[in-house]
């Protein structure tokens, strides 16, 4: 799972500095992990993350992002608590989950947000 720094997020999901209203950058739907080192909700939900991002490989990408490295990013989306999970479709606005959830939520999240 790729961790995405300021520059790579402007690439390749969403250029919050050429555009006001969202605009999709990436190739595929993807979900993103707001998420800290400390954080023990963070760290239940790093494996389940591990086992999506092989199940779904070539359909979505999953990236992480650091919110004690990457505090900008983490600013630009309002993130308060973690984990915090962004699902961005490739049509239509984004969504947030909060919270360390199970897999077979964010298995339905994914196939309801992402994958429609």
């Amino acid at each position: 799972m790729e961790h995405l720094t300021k520059e790579t997020f402007l690439e390749k999901v969403f250029n919050f500095e050429q555009n006001k209203d969202w605009k999709f950058e990436g190739e595929l739907p993807c979900l993103i992990d707001f998420y800290a080192d400390w954080c023990q909700p963070c760290k239940m939900v790093a494996p389940i993350l591990e086992e999506l991002s092989k199940e779904y490989d070539g359909k979505i990408n999953i990236y992480k992002v650091d919110t004690e490295d990457q505090q900008e990013l983490a600013g630009a989306f309002g993130i308060r608590s973690i984990p915090s999970l962004l699902f961005c479709p490739k049509e239509g606005q984004p969504q947030m989950a909060q919270g360390a959830l199970p897999k077979e939520t964010l298995v339905s999240a994914i196939n309801d947000v992402l994958l429609k």
